[in-house]
């Protein structure tokens, strides 16, 4: 639980930061030639940032609702990064490493182990 929650943190503080460089960009003219719709995409792109974060924060404490959110944060980042793949060049390798950090965290967070920290999974019996 420890690795999807490290790795989903590290995707949240990507987008984060992401965000923050455009919003920082902004005002050194360093965007599209509409400076409300730059600032509407940086907003924007923080804003998704939070899903991640949080995602994180409830599989660190191993929150039961935590799984969902993670669960669709990589469903997204899988076919992204996929797609950036193909382009080649850098977007290759920074494609490549997106989609197989959310295929990853998938296999963590369906792992059986995780299901039952998360009170997911079928309980084991304690009779035995």
């Amino acid at each position: 639980m420890t690795t999807a929650a490290a790795l989903v943190a590290a995707q949240g503080v990507v987008v984060a930061a992401l965000g923050v460089t455009m919003l920082v960009m902004l005002p050194a003219g360093r965007h599209a030639d509409d400076p409300v719709q730059a600032l509407a995409g940086g907003v924007t792109v923080l804003a998704l940032s939070v899903l991640p974060l949080a995602a994180a924060r409830g599989l660190w404490r191993l929150r039961r609702w935590s799984r969902g959110p993670a669960v669709i944060v990589q469903l997204m980042a899988a076919p992204a990064g996929w797609q950036m793949a193909q382009n080649g060049g850098v977007w290759s390798a920074l494609g490549a490493a997106i989609a197989l950090t959310a295929l990853a965290v998938l296999v963590c967070l369906v792992n059986p182990t995780a299901t039952e920290a998360l009170g997911i999974g079928p309980r084991r019996s304690e009779e035995g």
